[in-house]
């Protein structure tokens, strides 16, 4: 992606999880000739304004995600932190990592491999105007809530109601400023637009136009490859 947004831009992309749904770890699994991981991190080597990435990971996976680094021969610089317990503590041990320099952090889920440097790129744009956006998809389908036992209570709206995907990015400030508030007050967030929010700021959502779905049943391995 041949184009130069002025801003240096860090990318964590988080591939810490247990994969406990999936019966093995879901980051190796093959889409194409590619595993999921690497789906994703090309995506982001892919984007000419993306400085350097932070790889958060596990610890049993790190032998086999060094040689992977390895054998994609990148210029770009990937550095590889230890996550933590939750998701929270895997994203601020990132941001640990972030060097001074950096403006914007793009934050992303190593599981979500359909993301394209088009999409990236938009997000970003839109990061730049209010210092946060998001990628996002609308939500089509009924939406039902159910108690305990799956028997359906009460019927909810999908009146601008939208699924939450990655990347996620921030002006620097503003996520770790968010990130030392919730860790602080020991909040729990599913992600960075919930840190984000509670600390008071506004977050734009942009539609993604491809699909760009979560790894996380053996058939979602069954879509498409990107290309």
């Amino acid at each position: 992606m041949k184009q130069d947004l002025n801003k240096n831009v860090s990318a964590i992309i988080v591939a810490g999880g247990s994969s406990t749904r999936m019966g093995f770890d879901k980051i190796f699994a093959k889409l194409g000739d590619k595993s999921v991981i690497e789906h994703s991190i090309c995506a982001f080597l892919n984007c000419d304004f993306i400085n350097d990435i932070i790889l958060v990971i596990n610890e049993n996976t790190a032998t086999q995600l060094d040689e992977l680094i390895v054998s994609m021969k990148t210029d770009i610089e990937i550095k590889i932190v230890l996550g933590g317990e939750t998701r929270k503590n895997s994203v601020n041990n990132g941001l640990k990592k972030l060097d001074q320099s950096c403006d914007f952090v793009a934050i992303h889920d190593g599981a979500r491999p359909w993301i394209n440097p088009r999409q990236i790129q938009r997000v970003l744009q839109e990061a730049k105007k209010i210092g946060a956006a998001a990628s996002g998809r609308p939500l089509t389908d009924t939406i039902k809530k159910c108690d305990n036992n799956n028997i359906v209570s009460e019927s909810i709206s999908r009146e601008n109601v939208w699924a939450m995907e990655t990347p996620q990015i921030f002006d620097r400030e503003i996520i770790t400023q968010a990130y030392d508030e919730i860790l602080k007050k020991n909040i729990e967030v599913t992600d960075e637009v919930s840190a984000v929010t509670y600390f008071g700021k506004p977050v734009k959502i942009v539609q993604n136009e491809w699909i760009n779905p979560k790894v996380t049943f053996p058939e979602d391995l069954n879509l498409i490859a990107p290309s």
